[in-house]
């Protein structure tokens, strides 16, 4: 099924999608239309143009791959299925997400990964090729956050306050030294071995995607964030009498 957006209204947009029995659908001239995928499951989305906000919300096992860039709240409590993205992508990416994987070519705006949570055998998993804005990683519970840093020369791929509340998950950054003026709630070290065989299989799906030599990469210096359990805001989440 191919279906031209064009100025067709957001609400009349995904009412065609809802009616449409195709398991697989091409939208062209995308621009700005909200909400598109939402809920969906065991269905493949190819967009072209500029999704607006709620792309993929609540996703249960669709695969959403746009050819251009993206606005804000992408994959917001998304559960399950891939949502891939040729271009940059806006604020709140993956806000709540509690699985599936969202890929981002390019660069991604502040907050993104917030409140981000793993449950049982669900681990969420984010992966930006570019840098981050402020607040990447705020109140992380659980999952995988990677920054591939490129076109960051080596420094450091994020803006400020990254992990802040963070109190579960990881956060990996390819820069060349170790990021400093981090919040008391995150410690940072070298990836070791381990983390290095966790990213892997990310990083090759990342060149996959979007071009690019995987080795080449992952030869970079990378570093890992993970939550202080001295520093942590628990009170917030635990009570002892």
């Amino acid at each position: 099924m191919v279906i031209t957006a064009g100025t067709t209204y957001y609400q009349v947009l995904n009412e065609q999608i809802r009616a449409c029995a195709d398991t697989e659908i091409t939208i062209n001239e995308v621009y700005g239309q909200r909400y598109i995928g939402c809920g969906t499951s065991g269905r493949k989305f190819i967009l072209h143009g500029t999704p607006g906000n709620g792309l993929g919300q609540y996703n249960n096992g669709s695969v959403i791959e746009v050819f251009g860039n993206c606005q804000e709240a992408v994959g917001d409590t998304m559960n399950h299925g891939d949502i891939i993205i040729h271009g940059s992508c806006g604020d709140a990416c993956g806000y709540g997400m509690r699985g599936g994987r969202i890929f981002i070519e390019g660069d991604v705006g502040y907050r993104a990964g917030i409140h981000m949570k793993a449950y049982m055998e669900k681990s969420p998993i984010l992966v930006v090729g570019g840098q981050a804005g402020s607040f990447l990683g705020e109140y992380l519970a659980g999952g995988l956050i990677i920054v591939l840093g490129k076109g960051a020369n080596g420094a450091y791929p994020a803006s400020f306050f990254c992990g802040t509340g963070m109190h579960g998950g990881k956060i990996v950054m390819r820069c060349d030294e170790a990021p400093q003026g981090l919040p008391r709630q995150v410690l940072v070290s070298e990836l070791g071995v381990e983390d290095m065989a966790e990213i892997r299989p990310q990083v090759e799906d990342y060149c996959q995607f979007f071009g690019g030599n995987a080795e080449e990469i992952l030869s970079g210096r990378f570093y890992i964030l993970t939550a202080n359990p001295e520093a942590g805001y628990k009170q917030l989440y635990t009570f002892e009498s």
